[in-house]
């Protein structure tokens, strides 16, 4: 099997990489090759079969055609600007989201045109599809009315995904990410950074700001479960997704301040008092349009899993980026 990830240098590519490496199969087929593509070049790896990193944009004409020529099996497609950047630089994001994803899938269409080509293509979506007003809890019916750019961008793409999956051209798997917490590194340009910012910093002895009330209510995962998302999506039968392509994972619904009381369980009083309270009116007003909470029945029936309480991703985080320890 040859693996293509598009975004491979971004932090769930490179944890993508290293799953897919120590398992060395997807199902049930070994995999003999990677190719591992991104804007800047990724991370070397160590594996016996043939490896190729390449420095590429997607959203440039004639990019994607070069990296699906060699034919891979399986695309797993992560590249994308974040919310807070998309929703500043309106021609970047509908360039790099949207277009990307477009040029991708033509590219894909055109090479099955010279021969049969039929791959997996496995795309990180959004729960920023969705937007207010909200139910208690979103379910697998609730329609996609986005109130941001990227949410926009995100929507279209999965349009896309099911109408080149219907023509058969493509088998694709889009998974509605839940906000992916705690994010390890620096902080990025994600409106919804700071719901890691306020748990990672204060585990290693750093202040971090809290922009918004501690009553807001969120969706979460951690990266560990995201990687399990994805390769799950990888070796689904999508037979059982119909034309509806893309599916809202599960995860978990939580307000900041319950992060904040699982912050305080698990590192004390010591790291909880290193969060600064200092509103900020534009991220307050971006937030009251997100989804809050989730019923994904569809998903879970189909094998889908994440975590059961927010000390559980604290301590993922502790275990996977700080060696099991805390404190600065």
């Amino acid at each position: 099997m040859h693996i293509l990830i598009i975004g491979a240098a971004g932090m769930i590519g490179r944890k993508l990489t290293s799953a897919l490496l120590k398992s060395g199969q997807v199902g049930g087929k070994a995999i003999s090759k990677f190719t591992l593509t991104d804007v800047v070049e990724p991370a070397k790896i160590d594996f016996n079969g043939d490896v190729a990193t390449v420095v590429s944009d997607v959203s440039l004409p004639g990019e994607a055609t070069k990296l699906i020529a060699s034919r891979p099996d399986l695309i797993f497609h992560l590249a994308a600007i974040v919310s807070g950047e998309a929703e500043a630089d309106f021609d970047k994001g509908y360039r790099i989201n949207m277009d990307g994803m477009r040029f991708l899938l033509e590219a894909i269409r055109q090479e099955g045109l010279k021969a049969p080509y039929l791959p997996r293509l496995v795309f990180t979506s959004s729960i920023a599809v969705f937007g207010a007003p909200f139910p208690e809890a979103i379910g697998d019916e609730f329609f996609n009315t986005p109130l941001t750019s990227y949410g926009t961008q995100k929507a279209i793409c999965e349009l896309l995904l099911n109408d080149y999956s219907r023509k058969g051209f493509v088998d694709g798997v889009g998974i509605r990410l839940p906000t992916i917490t705690i994010r390890p590194g620096k902080p990025n340009a994600a409106a919804s950074g700071f719901f890691s910012n306020i748990l990672r910093e204060p585990l290693v002895g750093q202040e971090a700001v809290l922009p918004v009330s501690k009553d807001v209510r969120h969706w979460f995962a951690s990266p560990r479960a995201a990687i399990g998302f994805l390769t799950h999506a990888a070796e689904l039968d999508t037979t059982k997704l119909g034309w509806r392509r893309t599916l809202s994972v599960p995860g978990l619904s939580t307000t900041v301040g319950e992060e904040i009381e699982a912050l305080r369980r698990v590192a004390g009083d010591k790291a909880v008092n290193l969060i600064k309270d200092v509103p900020d009116p534009k991220i307050i007003s971006m937030v009251a349009g997100w989804p809050r909470n989730f019923d994904a029945k569809r998903a879970i029936s189909l094998g889908f899993k994440a975590e059961q309480s927010f000390d559980e991703i604290i301590r993922i985080h502790i275990e996977d980026e700080l060696g099991g320890k805390i404190g600065g």
